[in-house]
């Protein structure tokens, strides 16, 4: 413990290099990020909200005639990997907000 002390003079000095050096390194991956996410997680615009339900109600009637009968496993895979990645972060989200695992706190 007392080496670590000692050095820990030493260490605050490298900080700020340390830091810069950092930061260069994040920038061009953090821009790459940004560029994605503006695009990514933006709300839907007035204009894709009916195109959103067309789409809903396109996959309703196909679940209606049983389309999915036809799937390739590819497409099945697919399709059930998002549908469990959708109630998995539907099921995080309840945790969060109930603050805990099991029960609410009533």
């Amino acid at each position: 413990m007392a080496a670590l002390i000692k050095k820990a003079p030493a260490l605050l000095k490298k900080a700020p290099v340390l830091l810069n050096q950092a930061k260069e390194l994040a920038m061009p991956h953090l821009n790459t990020f940004w560029r994605y996410a503006k695009v990514e997680l933006a709300p839907p615009s007035p204009g894709e909200i009916p195109a959103a339900i067309g789409d809903i109600s396109t996959k309703l009637a196909n679940v209606q005639k049983q389309t999915f009968r036809n799937w390739t496993v590819n497409q099945t895979v697919l399709n059930v990997v998002v549908g469990t990645e959708i109630a998995c972060w539907f099921f995080i989200g309840e945790c969060i907000g109930k603050g805990s695992l099991v029960g609410y706190q009533v």
